[in-house]
């Protein structure tokens, strides 16, 4: 029997995925957003907006969701190599992303309750005062999630595989969703009277959100809980190794340690047994297997059967 559980002997078992860039334009957006919260409530009470309040109270929400990013993103490299964590500090931004998305679903249902209570308890509104204010709230979004969007040297977008970025960037497009809601009830409410659009608009809002916030949900309480990978995934590493002389996998776990990371355990029966190197070079063009470990086992039957 042979057991080997390292690609080598020294390889990192880190497979955080820390963006410096990223970082720093999520403190640029940070800072952004914070001022755009207190105009927007400042705005909203003093112009009687539902629409208005409901956005900078959002904002507000988020500006608590990118200090959680923020904070993942410090944690996870000043704890990276730390071997208190068994596969690295990659699941950090993950939980990073899980809060945030439980934020945006806390700040969709906010959102509806308000909206309701608000149709039932219709106020005036000064509409061209909160006009000007959700045009510069949308601008400062769009701003923001320019900055989060923006493309690396690679050609690929900062949030590719990191969730703790991706939630940060489903904040400030849900920002931008309200600030065009808010407008849109705004200028239908001053054009033809119907002040009960600004409430709807509340709704239909919290509504697209609370989508965002459950697809994000999945996605990281997936790798969260150790999900296993998909079963083409399952099947296409039992058929390179069983594909390669009699062997067959007798037992076999794949489970994500990070965002874009899986970590392999097999075990397979032989009679032609090899070193562990040669059936992890077997796997070596799937590269999403980040850590591979092989045990392999000598038949001793005339035919070897998986189980």
């Amino acid at each position: 029997m042979h057991f080997h559980t390292l690609k080598n002997k020294q390889h990192s078992h880190d497979f955080a995925v820390i963006h410096e860039h990223g970082e720093a334009r999520t403190r640029q957006v940070f800072a952004l957003t914070i001022v755009t919260m207190v105009i927007e409530i400042v705005a909203g009470i003093a112009f009687g907006s539902m629409a208005l309040l409901a956005d900078g109270w959002h904002m507000g929400t988020h500006s608590a969701a990118f200090a959680i990013t923020i904070f993942a993103y410090s944690y996870a490299r000043k704890h990276a190599g730390d071997e208190r964590f068994s596969f690295g500090t990659g699941k950090v931004t993950v939980l990073g992303g899980f809060a945030s998305a439980v934020a945006l679903a806390v700040v969709a249902l906010v959102m509806v309750v308000e909206s309701i209570e608000r149709m039932v308890h219709p106020l005036d509104i000064h509409f061209n005062e909160a006009i000007f204010v959700a045009i510069l709230g949308l601008i400062v979004n769009l701003a923001s999630a320019w900055l989060l969007s923006s493309h690396s040297d690679t050609g690929h977008t900062h949030h590719h595989g990191d969730h703790n970025l991706k939630a940060a960037y489903f904040h400030v497009l849900a920002d931008a969703l309200t600030s065009v809601l808010a407008i849109i009830a705004l200028l239908t409410g001053k054009v033809f009277g119907w002040i009960w659009m600004d409430a709807l608009m509340g709704i239909v809002g919290a509504v697209i959100i609370m989508r965002w916030a459950y697809g994000l949900l999945l996605e990281t309480s997936s790798i969260l809980l150790d999900g296993s990978a998909t079963q083409s995934q399952r099947t296409a590493i039992r058929s390179i190794i069983e594909a390669d002389a009699d062997n067959r996998v007798s037992d076999l776990h794949v489970w994500k340690v990070s965002a874009s990371h899986f970590a392999v355990i097999l075990s397979l029966v032989t009679h032609n047994p090899k070193s562990p190197e040669y059936y992890k070079a077997l796997l070596q063009d799937i590269s999403e297997l980040s850590h591979i470990s092989v045990e392999v086992l000598t038949c001793e039957d005339k035919t070897c059967k998986s189980g």
